[in-house]
């Protein structure tokens, strides 16, 4: 049994008294101009937590700390002690980031999580390996890498992280200093917004320095391990990746960018692939062999710079296939296990790294489709003139072949150029290096058959379309409208023809973020598990099988959490034949960002994915159950709904957060809401600053609000024992719980307090308050804990060194923000600050909730 206080014990010696030695060393580095910032930053912390509680506002914190603390009396030299605090946070959080991250082979020894080893050796204890061998040989986790703005360490930055979690793991003190002036000295942001190839580059780092290694020797690992049985699943674990392909609501990501993230995903591949080869070919010396291996080699570096000079999968293994036949009939299977290692690879990577998936809004491909109808005479002026069979019809079975250079529009252009150059990024890479096409929006059947004519019509055969199309349902009312429209998507014959030529499996995406953004945290969340389950008995009539893409952010608002608890609790109704997510911001550096973090968490997906069925967990949730969450949904909805409607709530956003700062952050290459409307529109409005947004404050709005007065209305009738039955019996709720307390523990309304003097906004801000504080006291009462976190002692308690480290960074955003208010003639300075304020927040919460 693992003992929570040996995992505590763990912490405190390899993170919380490393951290302090180390940070003690990196605050005593020189700060320019300005004396002794960082042996001030401890004094400005403790000062302020003390303000805070005692109810005083950042500016009577800040201001104080000039006059008495720092003698600081000019308004430049306090915005440059400010924006040094800032610096300082920034690296701060990078030294706690790093220390945390060299600990955590320790941490995992004393953690009770299941490894894929423990896994398969409980198959061999309990006699489970003939139900499982199948399963494992088709199973899969496909883990789909986004660019969306929370991750934006440029290379060198990330350089530095990986060279200071070895010297840390290594205890060398006088190269960590060194390092540590170096972080110092290097600049943790980009001057100016990444472009989207540029937001690639940053990805492919990690395909390049962690995934290409991690899932070879996971893959080889597993089939070392198991040689006993048949096992030759090389999508055991499958890349995606967005950066690139992604176009929904980015101007800047075109049909030229698409094809260059293509090739820049290749070519990257094929420099991993030559120093594999490199490094056999001076083990491989013996003469019937090197020959081989060194045409290999010069074959594969003429395809590492050059976008027209490609390699094929045959190309690659072919000859590795026969210097490993030579070898073991001449070499006594010399340097075997090196050359197996890289034909693993290979079989699993082949040409593409990973699956480039396009992206793009539903109303895109409508303004397309009625361009190219019009053109052809089939409509005056709007798709409406057409019934829906008559539409429908058009777009199944109407013939017809696109001329781009026909069209004036150009978007509409794009899209079609878009469509037209798939072929060309298969022919290079693969069908995998680009398969997959993701509809945002979709809330009718046409929002996939207007996908479907489109490939029809720019030169794909019908019959043999070689792409996924995914409709993504992301509103609430797309959700509840999902059955009906996967039924008649279905009864479609020339679309159920199509899905019989892709082995007759739909991908399904569903849109966390958007979702709770619509619906509130706990309305949204049941709606998408009883989705999956209603979709999954209509695919099921039909002889389809579904596969599930879970579109989940960081934090537990857009979907985020303990992954590996969401995935174990999806009841029996859900198909389980994949596992599908996205991966985005700081969860690609938190869970992703070095080999053992990857390895750790790809296996708790392949063991939740796969333990459901084998040991027969039940996940079922009985009809009482069921309809006590409903309730719960409907009563947290109702109390959401009732914010989103106040007339504060979006001039709150817009005039008391820093919403309006994000698009004027060098943080992504996506504009912050979708439409070029001035006026703010919740719909238009993108989930990662909205959710963000409050993340600054300290508020997390979208990660609790509703559940506590919903948790309340019930037990005001008598059902508190029912709720704790509920948080004890049925995985599913518990998981939605846990999130919420750890929203709620990264909460800090006393940061905002004064907000309470404004008499416009004061009545919002205590409405938000009342439900923190009903929702923190709810949760504590059904789960019986005495804490928030409690079953989590070592998330709590990085959680909280976070808080410790960056709240001065958040006392100076706030007074940044009361300052513009205030109307001062430095505004621009201080716009500048909270600006410059965001990134250092972001990293610190790490999933930004």
């Amino acid at each position: 049994m693992v003992h929570q206080h040996d995992r505590i014990h763990t912490f405190e010696k390899w993170v919380k008294n490393k951290f302090n030695i180390y940070n003690s060393l990196f605050l005593n580095l020189p700060a320019g101009k300005i004396r002794n910032v960082g042996i001030l930053i401890p004094l400005l912390h403790q000062i302020g937590k003390k303000g805070l509680e005692g109810g005083q506002d950042p500016r009577e914190i800040l201001d104080a700390f000039f006059l008495n603390h720092a003698g600081i009396e000019t308004e430049q030299d306090r915005i440059d002690f400010m924006f040094r605090v800032i610096q300082y946070v920034e690296r701060q959080v990078v030294v706690f980031d790093s220390v945390e991250d060299a600990a955590f082979s320790e941490l995992r020894r004393h953690s009770s999580d299941l490894s894929l080893q423990d896994f398969l050796n409980l198959l061999e204890t309990t006699n489970s390996w003939k139900s499982i061998s199948e399963k494992l040989n088709t199973f899969s986790a496909r883990i789909v890498f986004t660019a969306h703005p929370t991750q934006f360490y440029p290379p060198p930055v990330l350089d530095i992280i990986s060279k200071l979690r070895t010297l840390i793991s290594n205890n060398d003190v006088n190269n960590i200093d060194q390092t540590l002036q170096q972080l110092g000295m290097t600049s943790l942001l980009n001057t100016k917004k990444p472009t989207p190839l540029e937001e690639a580059h940053n990805i492919i780092y990690y395909l390049r320095n962690v995934y290409y290694d991690a899932i070879g020797d996971l893959y080889t690992g597993l089939k070392k391990n198991i040689q006993q049985h048949e096992f030759n699943n090389t999508n055991l674990i499958k890349l995606g990746f967005w950066p690139g392909g992604d176009r929904d609501g980015n101007p800047y990501v075109t049909c030229k960018t698409t094809i260059a993230v293509a090739d820049e995903l290749r070519m990257a591949l094929m420099k991993c692939y030559y120093q594999d080869v490199k490094d056999l070919e001076g083990k491989l010396t013996f003469k019937t062999i090197s020959e081989k291996i060194t045409k290999l080699r010069e074959s594969i570096y003429s395809t590492m710079f050059d976008t027209e000079k490609v390699l094929s999968y045959k190309d690659l293994v072919q000859p590795l296939m026969k210097v490993r036949k030579i070898l073991k009939k001449n070499h006594n299977n010399l340097y075997l296990e090196d050359l197996d290692r890289l034909i693993h690879k290979i079989d699993i990577f082949k040409t593409h790294f990973a699956s480039l998936d396009i992206r793009q809004d539903h109303s895109i491909h409508k303004r397309t489709v009625t361009a190219i109808l019009k053109l052809e005479g089939v409509i005056e002026e709007d798709l409406d003139e057409l019934g829906d069979e008559a539409l429908i019809s058009i777009l199944t079975t109407k013939e017809l072949l696109v001329d781009v250079t026909r069209y004036d529009d150009a978007l509409v252009k794009d899209t079609l150029r878009t469509i037209s150059k798939v072929k060309g990024i298969q022919s290079k890479n693969g069908e995998e290096g680009c398969n997959r096409y993701v509809i945002s929006n979709s809330e009718d059947i046409l929002s996939v058959l207007f996908v479907f004519a489109l490939f029809r019509w720019c030169g794909y055969p019908g019959s043999s379309i070689p792409i996924d199309i995914i409709p993504l349902f992301e509103s609430m009312s797309g959700m509840e409208r999902s059955e009906g429209i996967m039924e008649a998507l279905l009864n479609v014959h020339q679309y159920r023809a199509h899905l019989s030529q892709r082995q007759d499996k739909q991908t399904v995406m569903l849109g966390f973020s958007d979702g709770t953004k619509d619906g509130g945290y706990l309305k949204a969340n049941w709606s998408i598990f009883k989705t999956k389950e209603r979709i999954t008995s209509v695919s099921q009539r039909f002889g389809v099988k579904t596969i599930f893409f879970d579109g989940r952010g960081g934090p537990p608002a857009r979907g985020g959490g303990k992954t590996h608890r969401f995935y174990a609790s999806q009841s029996e109704q859900i198909a389980k034949h994949e596992i599908q997510l996205t991966i985005q911001g700081q969860t690609i550096t938190s869970r992703y960002g070095t080999r053992e973090h990857f390895t750790h968490n790809a296996e708790q997906l392949l063991t939740a994915g796969l333990s459901n069925s084998i040991f027969e967990k039940d996940t079922t949730i009985s009809q009482g159950s069921r309809e006590l969450i409903e309730e719960l949904g409907r009563l947290s909805h109702e109390k959401y709904e009732a914010l989103k409607n106040h007339e504060m709530f979006l001039p709150y956003l817009e005039n008391k957060s820093t919403l309006k700062y994000y698009s004027g952050a060098n943080i992504g290459s996506r504009p912050s809401r979708r439409g070029h409307s001035e006026k703010l529109d919740l719909k238009d409005l993108r989930a990662i600053p909205f959710v963000g947004s409050w993340s600054q404050m300290k508020q997390n709005v979208p990660g609790y609000f509703g559940i506590g007065t919903a948790l309340e209305s019930l037990v005001a009738q008598g059902r508190l024992d029912d709720l704790k039955q509920l948080f004890t019996e049925v995985p599913f709720f518990k998981a939605l719980i846990l999130n919420s307390m750890m929203s709620l523990f990264k909460c800090y309304f006393k940061l905002t307090r004064y907000i309470t003097q404004d008499e416009e906004y004061r009545e919002f801000w205590n409405i938000l308050y009342q439900e923190y504080k009903l929702s923190k006291k709810m949760t504590l009462a059904i789960s019986g804990y005495e804490c928030l976190m409690e079953e989590e002692p070592i998330s709590r308690r990085s959680i909280q060194i976070r808080k410790r480290i960056v709240l001065p960074l958040l006392i100076i955003q706030q007074y940044a923000l009361q300052k513009i208010e205030q109307g001062v003639a430095d505004s621009d300075n201080y716009e500048k600050i909270v600006k410059r304020s965001l990134y250092g927040n972001i990293n610190a919460s790490r999933n930004s909730a």
